[in-house]
């Protein structure tokens, strides 16, 4: 049995009334993803890109120009000019430029992760709190038709396996590979499984940059449930998997071949000689992830609705992600006092 996920919204879609008024949009950091926000807000039916800051005030002009011509700003003007603003700055200047756009009033989409560390993430949420203010993370996942597709099935997860690796890229590497890549199958779990993480092992090590290029974690969950989770940006492809053993069941999810088959009591064509299972085959086609997070985050400016990624579920991400950068260190200072490992 094959299912459909395409030109939809995940599991936040745009619900709120469409009554003709226009979020106005300004973006911080006009690199790789704030060039993407801004194309996505320039085409957005909610949003007006009002300019675009970066300290290359000759970068924000050419994307702005991509944009439709929206203007390079200083930050002042830009904060003035607007509603909300995308942070897509690098990682360390997350928590600075949301602090200061929501201290300005502004509504703010920041990218992952929400901080550098679990006191700033804090700030944020309880000057969010305060201002009454839409403050929504980018974890841009929670918003796509795979996400969607395994938590419709998936809800008590005994084990789950996830596997994201790719070839080596210089942009991201300002951060570990835990907070560039593996914090998006942190977050996915967190949300599946839904329990306090109780322990954590990990590895991991730095082999083309100042931080840890592969990683691999051993998530325990209060509840029982165990994640094992492995993220490498010095791949030779890409690999985008997760399987999950459940008591409804089992899945396996290629999210770069966007399938997904599913064994278990309820859906799908019966498979003989097993007693009674089914094997359910799920597809999906392209899916503008980007443009569904920006409608939820329209929605929830303008009409009030729900932020499904908020400050709290930013924390939470930050939180796995810094558990795990901690285990791999712990992990590394007991084999250097084995003697099995020598700093450089």
């Amino acid at each position: 049995m094959a299912g459909l996920f395409g030109g939809g919204t995940g599991r936040a879609p745009a619900t709120g009334p469409d009554d003709g008024r226009r979020l106005r949009v300004g973006v911080i950091g006009a690199g790789h993803f704030g060039r993407f926000h801004a194309l996505k807000i320039a085409g957005s039916r909610r949003e007006t890109l009002v300019g675009i800051h970066d300290p290359d005030m000759e970068r924000a002009a050419t994307v702005g120009s991509e944009a439709g011509g929206a203007p390079a700003l200083p930050l002042d003007d830009l904060l003035a000019g607007c509603d909300a603003v995308v942070v897509a700055a690098p990682a360390e200047h997350h928590f600075a430029l949301a602090e200061r756009a929501l201290q300005a009033g502004r509504h703010v989409l920041v990218e992952k992760p929400i901080a550098s560390n679990l006191v700033q993430a804090d700030r944020l949420a309880a000057l969010a709190a305060e201002t009454g203010l839409v403050l929504q993370v980018g974890h841009l996942l929670r918003y796509s038709a795979e996400h969607h597709a395994i938590t419709e099935r998936i809800s008590r997860p005994l084990y789950i396996e996830a596997t994201r690796i790719a070839p080596f890229k210089a942009r991201g590497t300002d951060v570990s590979v835990i907070l560039d890549l593996m914090i998006h199958d942190l977050d996915l779990v967190l949300a599946i499984v839904d329990s306090e993480i109780e322990d954590v092992d990990a590895l991991g090590a730095a082999v083309s940059s100042q931080h840890e290029d592969i990683a691999n974690a051993r998530v325990r969950f209060a509840n029982g449930c165990v994640a094992t989770i492995t993220a490498s940006r010095i791949s030779l492809k890409t690999e985008r998997r997760m399987r999950l053993f459940s008591e409804e069941g089992y899945l396996s999810a290629d999210f770069v071949k966007r399938e997904l088959t599913m064994i278990g009591r309820d859906k799908g064509l019966p498979l003989p000689g097993t007693g009674g299972f089914r094997r359910e085959a799920v597809t999906w086609t392209d899916h503008d992830t980007l443009m569904a997070e920006h409608e939820a985050f329209a929605a929830a400016c303008l009409d009030g609705a729900p932020v499904l990624v908020d400050a709290q579920a930013g924390r939470r991400a930050l939180a796995a992600a810094l558990a795990v950068t901690g285990g791999i260190a712990a992990a590394r200072a007991r084999m250097e006092q084995s003697g099995l490992v020598h700093r450089p």
